[in-house]
């Protein structure tokens, strides 16, 4: 048998899933109605597999949202005599079915999934805090372990063990404590706060690590970095000194921020084997040492600062190494891509900075690495992107969910203010240039940084509109062209959660110092939601002549003249929590040609093109893809490149309307290229690219001291 004619085997088959997709058979019903409690079926995996059965999804939260993509997606389809099969999802138990509209009742069958049913024997409060991926571990070691009933303390412990590898009684010194830390905070690995209360509690219980600050650096990977950013220069002077000079000093005497220890042992082979990685993407930052160039020559070389070019050849040589064996693939969870988009940032950030020349075997290797990346992503945008639009909004995974994560984020304390700054255009690399400037002109600023998929195609109007409206582009199809409804949906959004009018603002076109009107704003008594839109980065995307080097310049002098420092000290000073994102990155491009298509695209962006008929659209993507340089005269791929996904993944790609609404067809120019005459170079945006698509969201506290 042909390999590509083998019989595909179902990856959820073994798992948790099993349990939910055997009820999903298409030609059933062409109305399923779901009691979904726990957000099973919005998980990535279930919802890939229902997807895959032939089955469209969309949850039941808003009635007039929901009302709308049902009636013009779906009855009307019914009514052509179409046949499809939607899965309708209530998060709430299955008693709450019958509330639904009487006219989904008598069309529908019912369904009801829950996680007491799927893990019957553990605590649910405990089971129900898990995020949905940590599941398939629990499942496994459910059925591998066979666990009697466990109460609640139990299940914490069984599920820190088998789930994260966490043992809190084999932790016995230092080393154990730390490598467990490493572990999680470089994973990005996300843990409830009900384990790592019990993980504490039992640590404190056996009377060990009592002068660390386990509240701090147990749950958050940045105060566990800045401890071990503070204990770095002590472990180097440790080096340094004759073995029998050891440091006894008190860790009052170095002025740190974290009590604890004052010499950390980094050089234990279970902690060492992770500082170089620390280093090289910036979790950790180089110091330097009187004694630099001798210690640049043993294993800490990565930690200490020499020069900046060979500090910067030195990382740039290790992210090569190390992204090259270990990136997402096509079959990628989600959170990888997340968590990857920061080191490829990191690297592409290091390429870009100004006053140094890359050898060119770097430039070499980071373009195959580019087209790899690419071709990945592409693969893995195609087949899984459509999942990501109705996960739980907590952790935020989509620009869209945005709005609703703040929400959480506010609470019910009537005293809390919340700041939300869209900075239009800014890359994740770029982001690394902003945060290093800021990072010198107010060293009390603190990053917690994440990041989040843009919408596709990545333009401002699809994108950035979708981040304050706080839903999928699909229901505001009137605007999808235009920013101008963008103050009425941010205002609509959080009337929606119970605010007024008058605790809702949004201003935009910032970026050129205009405190005083963001101060007038600020001033407002009853102001507890501000939406800021900084488009001072987009405005130099589009005037950049000098390419992605040239924008990183831009970025940089535009930081150093202070606007940004000084609105999050405002921000600060009136009491906001701060959440910087984008809406979209942007690459340097190359020219394939101009489509002849006339007046009749909707939208002519230099990365994406916008058409409501199918036909136009598939006839400007024929007439490209001829003429891309890897193609034969006859249109066809040349010898060389025949069966290279890795090349012919760099066709235009005629993009589904996913969360679109249903005549809005984009055409996504070729990976690095851009609908313009060809050889010309521009940076743009509109496509599917880690630097478009992954963009940063970012929690920027400021410490008091």
């Amino acid at each position: 048998m042909n390999p590509s004619e083998s019989i595909r085997v179902d990856p959820w088959f073994n798992s948790w899933r099993a349990e939910i997709l055997k009820e999903f058979t298409a030609g059933v019903a062409r109305l399923t109605l779901v009691a979904d409690p726990d957000g099973l079926l919005l998980e990535e995996g279930v919802l890939e597999g229902i997807r895959e059965r032939g089955f469209e999804l969309i949850p039941f939260e808003d009635h007039v949202a929901f009302r709308y993509a049902y009636e013009s997606k779906f009855r009307s389809r019914w009514d052509r005599g179409e046949k499809t099969d939607l899965v309708v999802v209530l998060r709430s138990p299955s008693s709450d079915l019958d509330a639904l509209p009487y006219d989904l009742l008598q069309a529908g069958r019912k369904l009801s999934f829950n996680l007491g049913d799927l893990f019957p024997n553990l605590s649910y409060p405990v089971v129900a805090a898990l995020d949905r991926a940590d599941l398939d571990a629990l499942f496994d070691a459910q059925t591998k372990h066979a666990p009697g009933q466990l109460g609640d303390n139990a299940t914490k412990e069984f599920v820190l063990r088998h789930v994260f590898e966490i043992a809190p009684e084999l932790i016995k010194q230092p080393s154990d404590l730390l490598r467990v830390l490493l572990r999680r905070h470089y994973r990005g690995q996300r843990i409830p706060a009900i384990l790592d209360e019990r993980f504490i509690q039992v640590l404190r219980q056996n009377g060990l690590f009592e002068d660390w600050p386990l509240e701090a650096i147990i749950p958050d990977a940045q105060a566990f970095f800045a401890f071990l950013q503070e204990r770095w220069p002590v472990f180097l002077d440790s080096l340094a000194k004759p073995k029998d000079d050891a440091v006894h000093e008190d860790a009052a005497d170095y002025g740190f921020e974290f009590p604890g220890p004052t010499f950390l042992p980094f050089d234990h082979h279970d902690v060492r084997i992770y500082i170089d990685n620390l280093f090289l993407e910036g979790l950790l930052q180089p110091v330097p040492h009187e004694q630099s160039q001798a210690l640049a020559k043993t294993w800490v070389a990565y930690g200490i600062k020499v020069s900046p070019v060979e500090n910067r050849r030195r990382r740039m040589e290790g992210l090569l190494d190390s992204i090259e064996k270990t990136h997402p693939t096509v079959e990628a969870r989600h959170g990888e891509w997340l968590h990857f988009a920061y080191r490829w940032a990191e690297l592409v950030a290091l390429e870009l900075e100004p006053d140094t020349t890359l050898p060119e075997g770097y430039r070499e290797r980071l373009e195959a690495l580019r087209s790899r990346i690419d071709s990945a992503l592409t693969g893995w945008v195609v087949k899984r992107y459509a999942s990501l639009i109705n996960l739980p909004p907590a952790p935020p995974v989509m620009l869209h969910h945005i709005p609703r994560f703040l929400a959480r984020s506010l609470g019910d304390d009537r005293r809390s203010k919340i700041a939300f700054l869209l900075v239009d255009g800014l890359a994740l690399d770029q982001w690394i240039a902003l945060r290093e400037v800021l990072g010198e002109l107010d060293s009390k600023l603190r990053f917690r940084e994440n990041a989040v998929f843009a919408w596709i195609p990545t333009i401002t109007s699809v994108s950035r509109q979708a981040a304050f409206a706080g839903k999928p582009p699909i229901y505001f199809p009137a605007s999808i062209h235009t920013t101008d409804k963008e103050p009425g949906l941010w205002t609509q959004f959080w009337v929606d959660q119970g605010l007024t009018q008058h605790e809702v603002a949004y201003a935009k076109g910032l970026g050129d110092g205009d405190m005083d009107e963001v101060s007038e704003l600020l001033s407002r008594p009853r102001l507890r939601v501000v939406g800021l839109v900084i488009d001072k980065v987009d405005r130099i995307m589009h005037g950049m002549e000098l390419g992605s080097a040239g924008m990183h310049n831009q970025v940089r002098q535009w930081a150093r003249q202070g606007f940004m420092r000084d609105l999050l000290g405002l921000l600060h000073d009136r009491g906001f929590q701060v959440y910087l994102a984008s809406d979209h990155g942007n690459i340097e491009a190359r020219g394939v040609g101009r489509p002849a298509e006339g007046a009749v695209a909707d939208l002519r962006g230099e990365r994406v093109r916008v058409y409501s008929d199918p036909r136009l659209r598939a006839q400007i993507k024929a007439a490209i893809d001829s003429r891309l340089p890897w193609r034969s005269p006859s249109g066809q791929p040349t010898a060389a490149q025949n069966g290279n996904p890795a090349v012919l993944s760099l066709e235009s790609l005629e993009w589904p309307s996913v969360g679109l609404p249903e005549d809005y067809l984009a055409l996504i120019a070729p990976n690095r290229a851009a609908f313009v005459r060809a050889g010309e170079t521009l940076v743009g945006h509109g496509g599917i690219s880690v630097e478009e698509l992954l963009v940063p969201l970012v929690q920027i506290d400021r410490r008091d001291r």
